[in-house]
């Protein structure tokens, strides 16, 4: 079965000629099936690179699949051009009412900081906690591995304290 990716994502013409078997927007509406809703919360900066490599191994199924790009409004990218994240990436503010069959959280070059350290981290608690209640399943890779191995103990209570202070600081 096909993955389905926005119209004119540049992964299209490289899995096309791989023989992956991509489907656009405009082609999926014509179907009447439900796909599995998958989100990318893509934290890599070769965003491109990786929207390619993840479009290529969820292509590989029997099932349809509806991606989601999702990138932090709390950090600007550097590597991928403006006029690419404008088309094809949203922020949490415009997903946060959906529900998800699946959430991929990929890595981020800071695995020499602490989670505190990182720009986008008070988002990216937002974002896991909200994950608890609108997504089946979420998958990490490589520093994304690291935030759900830390997320049971370490990470909550990192973002708990933040919230609580935040919330503290305010009254």
């Amino acid at each position: 079965m096909p993955i389905r990716v926005p119209n004119n994502l540049p992964a299209v013409e490289t899995l096309t000629n791989e023989n992956v078997f991509v489907m656009t927007d405009s082609r999926a509406m014509t179907q009447d099936i439900r796909p599995l809703q998958i989100l990318i919360l893509n934290l890599m900066p070769t965003k491109i690179d990786t929207e390619t490599q993840l479009t290529r191994l969820l292509g590989n199924s029997p099932l349809q699949v509806e991606l989601e790009l999702l990138q932090t409004a709390s950090h600007k990218s550097q590597n991928t051009p403006e006029e690419h994240m404008l088309a094809f990436y949203k922020t949490f503010e415009q997903i946060k009412q959906n529900y998800y069959d699946g959430m991929i959280v990929t890595g981020a070059p800071v695995e020499l900081m602490e989670f505190e350290e990182v720009e986008y981290w008070d988002e990216l608690c937002e974002i896991m906690e909200w994950s608890k209640s609108h997504v089946h399943s979420t998958f990490y890779i490589c520093w994304g591995r690291r935030l759900d191995s830390t997320t049971t103990t370490e990470l909550r209570n990192t973002c708990l304290q933040r919230s609580f202070r935040a919330s503290t600081s305010t009254t």
